[in-house]
């Protein structure tokens, strides 16, 4: 693991939701934000309506940033998120996850939930230096992003599709 499992948890959430945006757009639907909400165990506010679904969709622009950014302006973003947000840290526990931090106020919008649990864990991609781990995919034309958790580093693609897809396209420029 290279960093606690709920940061991991989280940037993997957030790398998600950044890349739900584009052609087709995947959240489109307040049932889309349901699964979304449900599958990455967020715990806190959920008004399950189309106002809220388009306070995150507008969200995923800044949070796309946020993840992109130099270390130095990340910790920037963090900061201005942190303190927009009146995010106290605090420890919880609750199923599945054992102690882990919160920082949002109990009644946050889903949206403010999000990007002070992204800031909360990049604030770890920060501190160790490893913000080479969010990437633009290096397939040409897709501009989601790679998230790489692996021990070694080798992660290039956002999914398994854009990796396949780079495969046949050297194996065909190998034959010519």
């Amino acid at each position: 693991m290279v960093f606690a499992h709920d940061t991991e948890m989280t940037l993997q959430a957030v790398v998600e939701l950044v890349n739900t945006a584009g052609e087709p757009d995947l959240l489109t639907r307040v049932e889309e934000l349901d699964e979304f909400y449900d599958r990455w165990g967020y715990t806190g506010r959920h008004e399950r309506t189309r106002a809220e679904l388009d306070d995150v969709r507008a969200s995923r622009e800044g949070l796309r940033t946020l993840l992109l950014a130099d270390r130095d302006d990340a910790a920037a973003m963090v900061n201005d998120i942190l303190r927009e947000a009146h995010a106290v840290p605090r420890l919880v526990r609750h199923d599945p996850l054992d102690w882990h931090i919160h920082a949002e106020p109990l009644d946050a919008p889903l949206a403010t939930q999000i990007a002070v649990e992204a800031a909360v864990a990049m604030i770890d991609v920060i501190r160790d230096n490893e913000s080479s781990r969010i990437s633009v995919c290096a397939i040409e034309d897709c501009a989601s992003i790679a998230l790489d958790l692996s021990r070694n580093r080798s992660k290039r693609f956002c999914s398994v599709t854009c990796g396949n897809r780079a495969a046949q396209q050297a194996y065909r420029a190998r034959r010519g």
